[in-house]
């Protein structure tokens, strides 16, 4: 789903009394930079129960995510709760967070459905003084520890450079995510305007599916029925719509392998084990693997670190990522996001060549 424009980034400065205690050579091994707030009572000082709380389970990037997170909380020493699932409902994924928060939890890991809608539930934590780290989605508005997420420009603009690389003129396909989330809303935009700036021969078809497969197929299909000469597909998220989207150009006889006359070139997100299945078969190009197992690990780092009391600021860190700050005042760690084709497909270090 499940990014900003580069902003001016610089290299973290090292404050505080802490760098007089530890050193700065143990502060740079940290991830980012960090501070002491001094303030010990946050998030209960960093002990006590984290909360984590899903978008949604029908996709395999949340079920991979999922499935890391006890792992990861095992391995960072967080006391990580049973995962929530809000089941796609943002109004839902409010009342868990109130629930959470009533449970007694002194940190929240929440992946929002709703970068708007997300801010009640904030607002609570912040009321009753739980730190919060979000997780593949910024919200617009409130206030969290660290947004754990890769750069959604960017994906939107590998898949047009792909597309544009690969078919030369003619009719693609982006088959949007819920603009409701900064992510659809990134991942979309970068995509209009990087074939509208590099690729003005192509024209960009667009359905809102708002991260639904059967939103997604029945869209499609009505568009194929349009236009039958589609040359390209981008689908925002391979979890939700790498089925639907298949079996559908399967229905009207369209899927056609890589390198057969009148195949479709698809580039997806995500990075999940069907999706590399279906580039080693010719099915689809490529996708951006977007880093649940990263995800996990790193959300669980922040949260432990913002119970301590820590912070951060903007500028490079020890695992080749970013932390910027976005335009809302909010840090962001962006983390790679490669794209992976039939030439990188089976790179053992991909998340997803290792889930069984």
């Amino acid at each position: 789903m499940p990014g900003t424009t580069a902003r001016k980034q610089y290299r973290p400065r090292i404050v505080g009394a802490m760098a007089a205690v530890v050193g700065a050579s143990l502060l740079l091994a940290a991830c980012g930079s960090t501070k002491d707030t001094g303030s010990g009572s946050a998030g209960g000082g960093g002990t006590g129960k984290v909360g984590v709380i899903l978008p949604l389970l029908t996709s395999p990037f949340w079920q991979s995510y999922n499935d890391y997170v006890p792992k990861m909380a095992k391995s960072e020493g967080v006391d990580a709760l049973k995962t929530v699932n809000s089941n796609s409902d943002p109004s839902q994924q409010i009342t868990d967070i109130n629930n959470q928060l009533n449970q007694g939890v002194k940190g929240l890991v929440v992946a929002p459905l709703d970068s708007a809608a997300i801010e009640a539930g904030l607002d609570q934590a912040e009321r009753k003084g739980v730190p919060v780290v979000a997780v593949d989605v910024a919200p617009d508005k409130g206030k969290v520890a660290m947004v754990v997420r890769a750069d959604n420009v960017a994906y939107g603009t590998k898949a047009c450079d792909y597309l544009g690389q690969h078919v030369t003129s003619g009719k693609v396909v982006q088959i949007m995510g819920d603009l409701a989330s900064v992510n659809g809303r990134d991942r979309s935009q970068a995509f209009r305007t990087c074939v509208k700036t590099k690729y003005p021969k192509l024209k960009v078809l667009e359905i809102p599916a708002k991260w639904e497969s059967d939103t997604a197929a029945s869209q499609l299909g009505t568009l194929l029925n349009a236009n039958p000469d589609i040359k390209g597909i981008y689908m925002q998220a391979g979890g939700v719509y790498l089925a639907p989207t298949l079996q559908t150009l399967k229905s009207k006889n369209l899927l056609k392998a890589a390198g057969q006359k009148g195949h479709i070139v698809i580039v997806s997100n995500d990075g999940i084990p069907q999706e590399f299945d279906a580039i080693r078969k010719g099915e689809i190009d490529a996708t951006v693997s977007q880093p649940a197992d990263a995800y996990a690990k790193y959300g669980m780092y922040y949260i432990k670190a913002a119970m301590e009391g820590k912070s951060f600021k903007p500028g490079p860190t020890d695992h080749d990522s970013t932390i910027v700050k976005l335009p809302s005042g909010i840090l962001e760690d962006q983390l790679p996001a490669p794209l992976v084709t039939k030439d990188n497909v089976d790179d053992p270090k991909l998340w997803g060549n290792t889930v069984k």
